[in-house]
């Protein structure tokens, strides 16, 4: 089986500005990114974004615009030796399409995450700045560690 790091995006990878990173332009990816989690991929993780994208719901970005980012963010790790498994993402916002299971802290796509890449989930952690975040990877098994937002992934233990 294999071991995962489950990572939030806006926050944890880029930086959080407050309200819905809705620009390419707005999407600022954190200092030493790249380098953190290449040590993670060395130890044997598989890197995987999940995030809950509710401003497509609400009409603030497309998917092209989140395709975008997403494409960049890729390229960037790419670059420095970084592979990035997956990148998940909810299109959903509870106010504009009803509840859905896929959105955090429901945890559908922790779940697809697992069984695709047959992930043991007491290996696995998943970072977050949302107690959502924690609590999708705990529902199936995902140590948690929940994070002030902005902080940078090299500060964090995986304990």
């Amino acid at each position: 089986m294999n071991k995962a790091i489950f990572l939030d995006r806006d926050g944890i990878i880029n930086e959080e500005i407050g309200d819905y990173v809705k620009r390419f332009e707005d999407f600022k990816l954190l200092p030493h990114l790249a380098e953190t989690l290449k040590n993670y991929q060395s130890q044997g993780f598989l890197i995987i974004v999940i995030t809950n994208q509710g401003g497509l719901a609400k009409g603030l970005y497309t998917v092209t615009e989140l395709n975008k980012m997403h494409q960049y963010f890729l390229t960037e790790m790419e670059k420095k030796g970084v592979t990035i498994a997956e990148i998940y993402f909810c299109p959903h916002h509870p106010d504009f399409n009803g509840n859905c299971l896929c959105r955090k802290p429901g945890s559908l796509l922790v779940e697809k995450a697992m069984a695709r890449f047959n992930i043991d989930p007491k290996q696995s952690y998943f970072i977050g700045d949302r107690p959502r975040d924690a609590e999708a990877g705990e529902k199936v098994g995902v140590k948690g560690i929940l994070v002030p937002s902005n902080t940078l992934l090299k500060d964090i233990p995986l304990n």
